[in-house]
């Protein structure tokens, strides 16, 4: 397969993982699809990651001016040499090669850790910090599709390569390599990371011991730039792809639940007319009125033919009785 066979290969185990994870396939446990899935989702991130070492990885040169660039926009804004930061630390190999056993680890093993104990302890946050660790490798790798040399390739300017000292480099100069792309310096896809999953176990958990996690993102930066594997203009860049991706994350959620809320509203309004005519209420109907020719029922007391009773008097019920006047007595003589 030649060169590009590692990478080709690489490239088939996303989509075998996906086709596992297919309903057609029994499996005694449940989560094994859901798992599988997810796997293949994160290994695909790493095979995109491949594209930019594929597209630069002839363009040293072009890449080293652009690293001597960096530098000198770093001198003008009076940012700490990463030279000096570097010198210091390597009269003390143990140092070093820690450094570079955090770099070449920590990187994908936090990430991991973070993925798999947002799955098993906080599902309901795994989706969304899912989604914007895939969004913001994306747009890094985007970036990187400039090629920017790192600081170690850049030795006229006094730095050394620490990796390549101690017989610990990650990275490997053949075009089909299934490792990181040495070329790809900007931004810094190592701070992003490490910043992205300090905010993440922040604002999910709840215990005191959350706050550790800070010292995560800030030695990963010293230890960037005294492995002069990126600038601090590199970190500065991942930083800003951090907030572009977090309002294109938003922007993306608002318009989802704009374009939900109003097909609910249009399925309502659709609904509304079938409903009243197919289910419209019955009217009330008038009382029947009686017909002319009827007479009125006979109501309970005596009858014309009857008379008036004594209790009445001969006029009838409701007339007054007149009373005698009375008796003057008699005057006397």
């Amino acid at each position: 397969m030649g060169a590009a066979g590692p990478w080709l290969v690489t490239a088939g185990v996303p989509l075998v993982l996906l086709a596992l994870s297919l309903p057609v396939w029994r499996w005694r446990w449940p989560r094994a699809p859901i798992l599988l899935r997810e796997a293949a989702i994160v290994s695909s991130v790493f095979v995109i990651w491949q594209i930019p070492a594929r597209m630069s990885a002839g363009d040293l040169h072009a890449a080293v001016d652009r690293a001597e660039w960096i530098y000198r926009w770093e001198q003008r804004l009076r940012l700490p040499d990463e030279v000096d930061w570097q010198q210091a630390v390597l009269p003390h190999p143990w140092l070093v090669q820690a450094a570079n056993y955090y770099y070449a680890v920590m990187h994908f093993g936090a990430m991991a850790a973070l993925l798999v104990w947002l799955y098993w302890r906080h599902r309901p946050s795994y989706p969304r910090v899912r989604t914007y660790v895939v969004l913001v490798t994306v747009v890094s790798l985007l970036v990187q599709l400039v090629a920017v040399a790192p600081p170690r390739l850049v030795t006229e300017l006094g730095f050394a390569d620490t990796a390549e000292r101690y017989g610990q480099s990650v990275y490997d100069s053949g075009p089909g390599s299934v490792v990181a792309d040495e070329l790809s310096a900007v931004p810094s896809v190592h701070v992003a990371w490490a910043v992205l999953v300090a905010v993440v176990v922040i604002r999910v958990s709840r215990r005191r011991v959350r706050w550790l996690v800070l010292a995560h993102p800030l030695l990963t930066l010293v230890v960037i730039v005294v492995t002069a594997n990126h600038f601090w203009l590199d970190a500065i860049a991942a930083f800003a792809v951090l907030a572009v991706c977090a309002l294109l994350q938003w922007t993306g959620r608002f318009c989802a639940h704009r374009i939900v809320r109003l097909r609910h509203r249009a399925l309502v309004s659709a609904d509304r007319p079938a409903a009243e005519t197919t289910a419209s209420p019955a009217r009330p109907t008038a009382p029947e009125r009686p017909a002319a020719s009827e007479k009125p029922a006979a109501t309970e007391g005596p009858t014309a033919a009857e008379g008036p009773t004594a209790a009445e008097g001969p006029e009838g019920p409701g007339a007054c009785t007149r009373r005698p006047p009375p008796r003057r007595p008699p005057p006397h003589h």
